[in-house]
Parts: C-alpha cells; structure tokens; sequence
C-alpha cells in the first residue's frame, strides 16, 4: 500500500507546491478565487496569481498557511486550501450568499479546494487530504472546520472543474457533518473540533 503523508505548505519545498499545481487542475487560479475581495479573472494576471500563491506558501513563513500539501510515498500529490475563514473575504460576498453561515461563530476554518496532480487522480487521495484537515486543524486550535462540497446526482460523472471543491462523501468519511444545503447540490459541511465550537 503506498503510504500517505502530508505537511503544512510552509513546510513544504516550493518545488513541491509548484509540481502539484503544474498538473494539478489549479494552475491556472492557484486557489486565489475566494481570496482577494473584488477579483474577477480579467482583472489578475497569471503571473500575480501565482505570486500570491509563492508567497502565501513560502517555506518559514509565520502563522498559519494556506494549505497542505499530501505526499504518496514521498512524492508530492495533492494539496488541501485550509485556513482561517477571515482569509476568504469572497465567502462573505454577494455572489455567495449561502456561503456566510454563521458569521459570528469564531475559530472557523474554512476547507475551499482539492488539487490532485496528474498521475494520482481516481486514487482516493482527496478522502486522505480531507483526514489531514482534521488532524492540521486540531494541531493549529481551529475550532470549526467547514467545507463547501457538492453532492452529485446519482449517477452523475463529476467533472473535475466541480470535484475541486471536494465531493460530500469525501468530508463525510472525514468526519464532516452537513450543517446546510443551499443549493441543490451544494452543501456545507463543519467538523467540530472543540466543545462548545
């Protein structure tokens, strides 16, 4: 059985965080599009988006990070966004609404996308990279982790433009429960990590 591991961004190399990305299905956004209050694609260049992901994962960086990257026998796989809600100021606008659940609850941390490089897809790694979260997120103090996944129609093929949100059986095997369903197939999931959370 390969063996699944996983870091902090910031702990990671920056080659690591760059070969996921290469192949990954976010090489164009570079998980930037819940980031920056105001961004619409024609507005931002590659190049910034990129930056901003440089700089959000650099190796040593204080404070939380933006993400972690998954390991399968060493090599780098997948990636999982996770980190503070208040880091997503697009989850709070008007485009999203059934996103702003609960904004006075504190000590969320918000789970945006799943990256799996080419060569890993159809593995199950995102079901390992969703576990990490919970792990990370009891090592960092979150209270709350949340998840924004869609829940397919039965029998429906996911496409992975829809899957990098994650799927709901993915944060349900993690231990993600569903607090809303907005939409038709979109859900919102938290995994309480603290009493009273």
């Amino acid at each position: 059985m390969p063996e699944f591991t996983w870091l902090p961004a910031h702990r990671a190399s920056a080659e690591d965080v760059a070969a996921v990305f290469a192949t990954g299905g976010a090489s164009r956004c570079r998980c930037q599009g819940l980031k920056a209050p105001g961004w619409i694609w024609r507005d931002t260049t590659q190049e910034q988006r990129e930056a901003a992901l440089v700089a959000q994962t650099a190796c040593g960086t204080d404070g939380p990070t933006s993400g972690l990257v998954g390991y399968v026998d060493g090599e780098p796989a997948g990636w999982v966004a996770v980190e503070p809600r208040e880091h997503y100021p697009r989850i709070w606008s008007r485009k999203q609404p059934w996103m702003r659940q609960d904004p006075e609850l504190s000590g969320v941390w918000s789970v945006t996308c799943f990256v799996v490089r080419s060569g890993w897809r159809r593995t199950g790694l995102t079901y390992e990279l969703a576990a990490a979260t919970v792990e990370y997120g009891a090592q960092v103090g979150a209270h709350v982790l949340e998840g924004y996944p869609i829940e397919p129609a039965p029998g429906r093929t996911v496409i992975w433009d829809e899957a990098s949100v994650g799927l709901l059986q993915v944060f349900l095997e993690a231990g993600y429960e569903v607090v809303s369903s907005p939409t038709l197939r979109r859900r919102v999931v938290r995994h309480r990590l603290s009493a009273g959370a």
